[in-house]
């Protein structure tokens, strides 16, 4: 069986609003996917609904992650089994450390009765840390709160070094920050392509896909996927836009 994550004509609501109307790709593990398309064409909605948000209905269609049934998976079941989405609007949580967090989140991991090492955690997280060049401190502070743009996407990224997912789904992960932010962002991103991660990076603009340079590019608009090509296909919307392809579908 190709470990992938796939999509099968996918439709989902919210409210009495159909926002995805047939959407279907497939993410093999060891690419990076991205998907570019205009405000309102479903990109966000996607990665909802992937990860199990409860405001969104699927009403029809498949998701398979290494050919199980991502949606007859709960929240948390989706996350062990190793889905990740790194948000676009990572939320704070006062009062829970960074380093408590992820300690938390890999111990959930985890057979009943088993510990993590705290010297083997620590080592581990430092690493991580250097790597995405995040200050130390920042294991004591709580989890986004106070953070500047930047900090909150590049503590995401943080969290997904930690916890390894088998697919990871950066859902605008570039919105609201400066150039060097971005590169470290990438940076971190890159450093952890590989034979067993698969990625989806939803992005509006092709700035971000300069740093993350992806294997397939696909195009969302009203709930589907309209068009998919290489990389050049980011390229070539950066210089004319989405109007072209949207009279064409």
């Amino acid at each position: 069986m190709i470990m992938k994550l796939e999509i099968k004509n996918l439709h989902a609501t919210i409210g009495d609003r159909e926002i995805l109307k047939g959407l279907s790709l497939e993410v093999p593990k060891g690419e990076v996917h991205a998907i570019m398309g205009p405000n309102g064409s479903g990109k966000s909605t996607l990665s909802k609904v992937l990860a199990g948000h409860e405001d969104y209905q699927v009403t029809g269609g498949e998701a398979l992650m290494d050919g199980r049934n991502l949606l007859e998976m709960g929240i948390d079941e989706r996350s062990r089994e190793g889905l990740f989405l790194a948000f676009q609007y990572p939320v704070e949580i006062p009062g829970v450390s960074n380093a408590n967090f992820l300690r938390a989140a890999l111990q959930a991991r985890l057979p009943k009765g088993e510990q993590i090492d705290a010297v083997k955690f620590y080592q581990h997280l430092y690493q991580k840390m250097d790597m995405l060049k995040m200050d130390r401190s920042f294991t004591a502070r709580s989890v986004n709160e106070g953070f500047s743009g930047g900090e909150k996407k590049r503590n995401e990224i943080l969290q997904m070094a930690m916890l390894e997912p088998k697919y990871a789904i950066l859902d605008e992960t570039d919105s609201g920050l400066d150039i060097d932010a971005l590169k470290i962002v990438a940076d971190g991103v890159n450093a952890m392509r590989g034979p067993d991660l698969g990625v989806l990076v939803i992005t509006h603009y092709q700035r971000l896909l300069d740093y993350i340079r992806p294997d397939v590019v696909h195009v969302l608009a009203d709930g589907r996927i309209i068009r998919t090509g290489g990389p050049e296909l980011a390229l070539e919307l950066e210089e004319k836009g989405y109007d072209w392809l949207l009279k064409a579908a």
